[in-house]
């Protein structure tokens, strides 16, 4: 990518010494003129100038996996002055009389230079597009882990670096739209339309994403806040009402697009939240509950029994349909419920709380951030380094496999959402990979869910 971006600056400025007079492009004056007197035409011109800065709202979801800093450096130093200098140079060749119906850009090279360099852009291409797959993973995962997706199967491929994963599921996603989308239009200028709105939209959004960190995250004050984020707004906005003029010659795709992917994540976040709602009336006091065992004194067997649930108090209802079945309840209990934060990371200090609330029972709580991945067995060693009495050596996990079934009460969901809520639960991942449990280990308990 280096070598890219350092023939993409050579070429330009090859273009820009044959006209020198194109760098009073630079005065901005000139852009202001052009759309004072343009009129409709001038307005709608803004939708092929963004087709300029397509591909950096990736940079976004790229900081997930390598942070901010490499990515200013790079843009700062490499990509922003090559590209400067060669769409100059492109714009050089327009001023000496270069005819525009094919493409500008080849024409900055020698021609003894063209296949190499029709390589070269291939292979870039390639590397590039790695940027919008790993930004679709990461997204996906900080969508799982804050409770929007369903559970993915997610391959770790670096023991180095956290944000490099594969989402398969994702991955085959992309290629057939991708191939959908080459089919469909043909070449990549008839791509034009859907690239403007999407990209366009991506930063309208960022921009007022920008103003809500700016009060809620920052503290900055309303008219600071609103007059920074503004000037980005009005901007981004000009642009997005640009592109918009392009729906009907196939900028309506990403939209489309769009709208099904926010349809799976509402569909899937109302069902969650309605499960966890109805686990949450189902949980028994603590003091009755072990009153309960001692009343039908029922034996208590060696071992510890981790009970995961999605209720934050009491006894979870996983732990009464595991007594009522099985009769016999562990020495030791360990109920733990798994949150996560709307920030990336928590501090060690701070992940775990542990609070017996009866003799060999415990009750904890673990916090995560969107960007971290649950480890609930490294959890344990936690707990019992912090003094809890767990044993270590006898450990067996269970957890709850809900079957979503339609409910007859006035707060049932839709049934189409019921219904599409319940297919993506019946094929999401296990539960045991996305808490690391060990296979041999899990005791899983079924039980029907009305929502």
């Amino acid at each position: 990518m280096a070598l890219w971006f350092l023939v993409m600056a050579v070429l330009g400025l090859w273009g820009i010494v044959q006209h020198p007079t194109v760098l009073f492009a630079i005065d901005p004056r000139a852009g202001f003129a052009y759309l004072r007197t343009g009129g409709l035409t001038g307005f709608l011109v803004l939708g092929g100038v963004f087709l300029c800065v397509t591909g950096a709202e990736a940079l976004y979801a790229d900081m997930g996996h390598f942070g901010a800093r490499p990515i200013r450096l790079a843009w700062s130093a490499l990509v922003f002055p090559s590209l400067i200098l060669n769409y100059a140079g492109q714009a050089a060749l327009v001023l000496e009389g270069a005819p525009t119906a094919d493409n500008i850009f080849y024409r900055l090279c020698p021609p003894f230079m063209l296949i190499p360099l029709v390589l070269l852009a291939t292979v870039a291409t390639i590397i590039a597009s790695q940027s919008i797959i790993t930004g679709a993973f990461s997204m996906t995962r900080q969508a799982i882990q804050l409770g929007w997706l369903p559970r993915l199967q997610i391959m770790q491929t670096s023991e180095q670096g956290y944000g490099q994963i594969y989402v398969g599921a994702v991955n085959w996603l992309l290629m057939i739209v991708t191939l959908g989308l080459t089919i469909g239009f043909g070449k990549s200028d008839n791509l034009a339309a859907a690239y403007g709105i999407a990209v366009s939209a991506t930063m309208l959004m960022t921009s007022a994403l920008l103003f809500i960190a700016m009060r809620e995250i920052w503290r900055w004050t309303l008219p600071a806040a609103a007059t920074v984020a503004g000037a980005f707004f009005v901007v981004d906005a000009a642009f997005l009402a640009a592109n918009l003029a392009k729906i009907a010659d196939g900028g309506y795709v990403p939209l489309l697009l769009a709208a099904a992917v926010y349809g799976v994540m509402l569909v899937w976040h109302a069902g969650a939240q309605a499960v966890s709602a109805r686990l949450q009336d189902t949980v028994v006091p603590i003091a009755s509950f072990m009153a309960r065992i001692a009343e039908a004194r029922i034996p208590r067997v060696p071992g510890t029994a981790v009970f995961l649930t999605r209720t934050e108090r009491d006894a979870p209802p996983v732990m009464m349909w595991h007594l009522k079945h099985n009769r016999a309840l562990h020495e030791r209990v360990f109920v733990l419920t798994v949150l996560t934060e709307s920030v990336p990371w928590i501090e060690d200090a701070t992940r775990l709380h542990v609070e017996e609330i009866a003799p060999r029972f415990w009750r904890a709580a673990a916090r995560y951030g969107f960007m971290e991945r649950p480890d609930i067995p490294a959890l344990l060693q936690t707990a019992h380094a912090g003094g809890c009495g767990i044993d270590l050596s006898d450990v067996t996990y269970y957890v709850g496999h809900e079957t979503v079934v339609p409910s007859d009460d006035n707060k049932r969901l839709p049934r189409w959402v019921e219904a599409l809520f319940a297919a993506m639960q019946r094929n999401s991942a296990h539960v045991s990979d996305y808490f690391k449990l060990p296979r041999d280990a899990v005791v899983e308990i079924g039980r029907e869910v009305a929502i």
